[in-house]
């Protein structure tokens, strides 16, 4: 592993991700399986947080759907044999056979027909942290970026018509925006938009309704032209229930990735019965949004590592805060100190190694914490400290006043 990752650039995501100690890999475990330390857990469990948080203030209800499912499912919503290749093989249990999910839809359908809905429901999101599973041709297998598992920021809106689908593509667009942004990811420079169209003449690859289609990828591009930047329409990349807007990404080699995506589809509500009562009285189909605002927790970890060379925000980093006392009898402050930033909710560590001061600054700043708080006799003697940060050196500031300092810095994810 060692030698594969000396060729790798410097800001690759796989050579970053062993040397802070974030995931790793095991061929006993399986190929595209990645192994989270409590560092790189750290970064997800923040991600999920903040994406979780953001999407149930904008009205999302989210949910937890299983990890496995009968075949029928997939039978049922089209999937089977479409993505075949890309599924595990089915697993038999008391004579009927299941299968890990490669995708939450179907899911979230079943969810939707567990109960009536009428047209004041509309529409209704629903949302998941989803662990999915795909069987990915080991060739393409690409550290956190192309994974046999993965969790998913998905989402399937239950629209009532065209004017509600035309009005959710676009907060499912702004969502992106805002997320994406708070990551520090910029629009036209970092990520930017592609349509993607269906092949009207390929009826094996895609739902035949030239119709509908037609309909569908004009509402995506209404929306498109509407952005402030410009995109790119490719065909034979849909999905096969509908035309998708591809939000996409390059990685440290230029290698272009598809991030995130928002799909329009008029053909699983029919597969699926999904119907609500309309104002009149009367049962109507719906049109389904899928959507996913982050993409794969796995994918954005990596592009996010790239993109910051592993010079994470504060309110991203494993660990934000280093306390190092220079000798044996400063201890008993560091460990005050540290049970106070603990204690306000403050990733903190304590470099209790034998290492000069030098040594310990120097190690603090390869594994790329935020802050190195020192601790000597003045420290002591002052009750005061004296912190090192990426930008500036604070000296005799309180721990209260560092601590506030430390919060609003997170709150507005700096």
């Amino acid at each position: 592993m060692k030698n594969e990752d000396e060729k790798l650039p410097e800001h690759d995501h796989r050579r970053l991700g062993q040397e802070l100690g974030l995931f790793t890999f095991s061929d006993t475990v399986g190929k595209g399986l990645p192994l989270w330390t409590d560092k790189g857990a750290t970064i997800r469990r923040e991600l999920e947080r903040f994406i979780v948080d953001e999407e149930i203030r904008r009205g999302y209800k989210h949910v937890y759907t299983p990890d496995i499912a009968k075949l029928d499912l997939y039978k049922k919503s089209g999937h089977y044999p479409y993505y075949k290749d890309q599924m595990y093989a089915p697993i038999v249990i008391d004579e009927e056979q299941f299968v890990l999910r490669p995708m939450t839809c179907p899911h979230h359908f079943e969810l939707y027909l567990s109960a009536p809905h009428s047209y004041r429901e509309l529409p209704l999101r629903i949302a998941e942290l989803a662990k999915l599973y795909r069987y990915e041709l080991s060739g393409v297998l690409t550290g956190l970026v192309r994974t046999r598992s993965f969790c998913l920021a998905d989402a399937h809106i239950i629209c009532a018509d065209k004017e509600q689908a035309l009005s959710e593509v676009r907060g499912a667009l702004d969502l992106i925006s805002f997320a994406v942004g708070a990551l520090g990811f910029k629009k036209g420079e970092d990520f930017w938009y592609r349509l993607s169209l269906g092949n009207r003449g390929d009826d094996k690859k895609y739902y035949k309704n030239d119709t509908a289609w037609d309909e569908a990828e004009e509402v995506l591009r209404q929306v498109l032209k509407q952005q402030d930047v410009p995109f790119a329409e490719k065909e034979n990349e849909a999905a096969f229930y509908g035309p998708k807007i591809d939000i996409q990404m390059k990685d440290v080699k230029g290698k272009e990735d598809t991030a995130f995506t928002i799909q329009y589809d008029f053909v699983m509500p029919k597969r699926f019965k999904l119907v609500y009562t309309n104002s009149n009285g009367r049962e109507q189909e719906t049109i389904v949004i899928h959507r996913s605002s982050i993409g794969s927790i796995e994918r954005i970890v990596a592009f996010l590592i790239e993109k910051t060379g592993g010079v994470f925000p504060l309110w991203l980093a494993p660990t934000q805060v280093m306390i190092l006392p220079i000798g044996e009898k400063h201890l008993e402050y560091s460990q005050k100190i540290l049970a106070e930033l603990k204690q306000n909710n403050i990733r903190t560590e304590i470099d209790l190694s034998n290492e000069t001061l030098g040594k310990k600054i120097r190690n603090g700043k390869q594994q790329k914490i935020p802050y190195l708080i020192v601790i000597g006799d003045k420290e002591v003697e002052s009750e005061k400290l004296t912190v090192e940060s990426r930008k500036e050196k604070l000296e005799n500031i309180s721990s209260p006043d560092f601590i506030t300092r430390l919060q609003e810095e997170i709150t507005k994810r700096l």
